[in-house]
């Protein structure tokens, strides 16, 4: 019998894990995805109407090269620069979803309400309650269930103190689409994200007056604004560059004996899967990463566990690896909820999926090229985006035309 999945989302994760159940048409059926919204791409998906799910900006480029952006197995356009507009990516979804015949896959507008565990001892099943556009719901059983909605959605607010005496404007990134509304005003960017860097350049070049602060400590009564270095500010506009958190309101982590709260969710083995449920696997929830090829090999992973060419350890085993390397991470200082945030464990976690489900791992120059960039950010955070790479060979990059302004 084939194997019935389910895909939550029909964003870069979503298609991927369709792309690869379609590709494997002896061992599961074709798979359902579940997207809630009219179109693919999840969060490369602009639309200029803020309180949508989309947390997209009109002149986002992406922060990754497109030569270690791409799925393993279908590059970019070659003739496009290296460091795209988020366009771009988004016509790539949609060739990547032409080309593998992705779209009569998917059911658009049709949100997931309910994950239900369902089945006996001997065999796990899943009730996937969706609903349509006019509000009517359907239930249908699946054999695993694919979550890859994505974590860009739900925004962090952090709680400020007297924040409600503030008497400008209160907005968090995700509400953020273009700079021009705040040209003449003072922006007080809270949060270190990458996206409070890009947004602030923006805001600075329409005549913005941006404000980078020592910690927000609290709003005063008459609407001034509390340093953590005691000075006092004020400010027309505060903006959270606070990043997103976690939200799966389909499905109940009690009942899959998973903790799922704003910045982390555990315990899941090798970041995918509960140990006690290998068939409902998370993709893309990892933090710092490169992220197209690791949904790729987190994919390709998952199917190897459903297919039985990957052998899992027993569950305790696993629930004692997890809480091993919670405790290794405790023990190096590292806070529960950044748990997720992979960086440099990025290469040989994939690497190590890919060894154990005997597929093609990533070739060390994504490696090599990736922590390039990041160097570069670093010294040349306004300009770093005017370089162009191309890839020489599995080990080898170079820089194409380098066209970096003078500061």
């Amino acid at each position: 019998m084939l194997q019935r999945v389910a895909v939550i989302g029909g964003g870069a994760a979503g298609l991927c894990a369709a792309r690869h159940i379609l590709s494997r048409p002896s061992s599961f059926a074709p798979p359902v995805v579940f997207e809630l919204s009219k179109s693919i791409g999840g969060t490369w998906c602009y639309d200029e109407s803020v309180g949508t799910h989309s947390s997209m900006y009109r002149d986002l480029r992406t922060n990754l090269p497109k030569e270690v952006m791409n799925f393993p197995d279908f590059p970019f356009d070659p003739d496009l620069s290296s460091f795209l507009p988020h366009q771009e990516v988004q016509s790539y979804l949609e060739r990547y979803c032409q080309s593998h015949d992705i779209r009569p896959h998917i059911r658009f507008n049709t949100p997931v309400e309910k994950v239900r565990l369902e089945g006996g001892a001997k065999k796990t099943t899943w009730q996937v309650t969706s609903s349509d556009s006019s509000g009517h719901q359907r239930s249908e059983t699946f054999d695993s269930v694919f979550v890859c909605s994505g974590h860009y959605s739900k925004p962090h607010i952090p709680q400020i103190p007297g924040i409600s005496n503030f008497k400008g404007q209160v907005l968090h990134s995700h509400s953020y689409r273009f700079a021009e509304p705040f040209s003449g005003l003072s922006v007080l960017i809270l949060g270190a994200q990458a996206s409070g860097l890009d947004i602030s350049l923006e805001l600075a070049k329409v005549g913005t007056q941006v404000q980078q602060a020592p910690g927000l400590e609290a709003v005063n009564q008459d609407g001034s604004l509390r340093f953590q270095d005691g000075s006092v500010g004020v400010a027309d506009v505060l903006m959270f560059c606070t990043g997103y958190v976690f939200s799966y309101p389909f499905l109940d982590g009690t009942e899959l004996g998973v903790d799922i709260q704003e910045h982390v969710v555990t315990p899941l083995y090798r970041f995918l899967f509960p140990p006690s449920f290998p068939s409902l696997f998370f993709i893309g929830l990892c933090k710092m990463i490169c992220p197209f090829p690791h949904f790729d090999c987190q994919v390709r992973y998952a199917l190897g566990v459903l297919e039985g060419s990957v052998l899992l350890p027993s569950q305790a085993q696993m629930a004692a690896e997890i809480s091993q390397y919670q405790q290794k991470k405790a023990e190096l200082g590292v806070e529960r909820r950044h748990l997720l945030v992979m960086n440099q464990d990025q290469w040989e976690y994939c690497l190590d999926l890919a060894r154990s489900a005997c597929f093609p791992p990533l070739p060390p120059v994504v490696r090599a090229l990736y922590e390039e960039v990041w160097r570069q950010r670093r010294i040349h955070p306004q300009n770093y985006r005017q370089i162009n790479y191309r890839l020489v060979s599995a080990t080898q990059w170079e820089v194409v035309e380098p066209r970096v302004e003078k500061l």
